[in-house]
């Protein structure tokens, strides 16, 4: 069990030194990491003026009413979102296909430079994901000797005792 916790938390910090990177390299504010259900995995920069939770509820429902829009003309899903603000704009980027990495930037940076390393670190992170999504369905030894019939019989009891 703890080895899983450190292969956990190297995968993490492997993920924020990713992000710090793209920070850096592409000389952006903030960016932030939210699955497609709008729960925030991560952060990297400036943070201090955005309500984090709604932030990321909305970005990830502002990606899923896309892609609901690409599907109306006929394209499985857009890859990525542009929003252009007049001081600040957000990038919107699917990583793998469970994660999105949203990024916010000012004229310090150039849309161009954005979607290059953004697409660079999408292709660092899908890997990284790739492997924890793998790990977290790899049956663990407490539950790889339960079989269906002794999940359904345990299903059973458990609906008997709470009703």
């Amino acid at each position: 069990m703890f080895d899983n916790l450190n292969i956990f938390e190297e995968d993490f910090w492997a993920i924020n030194e990713t992000l710090s990177g793209l920070l850096t390299s592409a000389n952006v504010l903030t960016a932030l990491l939210i699955d497609r259900a709008g729960q925030l995995i991560t952060s990297a920069g400036d943070t201090s003026k955005i309500d984090m939770a709604s932030f990321a509820s909305l970005s990830a429902a502002d990606y899923a009413a896309t892609s609901q829009l690409a599907t109306l003309i006929g394209e499985r899903e857009f890859k990525t979102l542009f929003h252009q603000g007049e001081a600040e704009n957000i990038y919107v980027s699917l990583v793998g296909t469970r994660v999105i990495l949203v990024v916010i930037f000012d004229k310090r940076s150039t849309l161009g430079l954005v979607k290059l390393r953004v697409g660079q670190v999408a292709r660092e992170l899908s890997s990284v994901f790739e492997k924890i999504f793998t790990k977290l369905e790899r049956p663990t030894r407490a539950t790889a000797g339960i079989d269906a019939d002794f999940a359904s019989e345990a299903g059973s009891v458990l609906d008997d005792i709470f009703g």
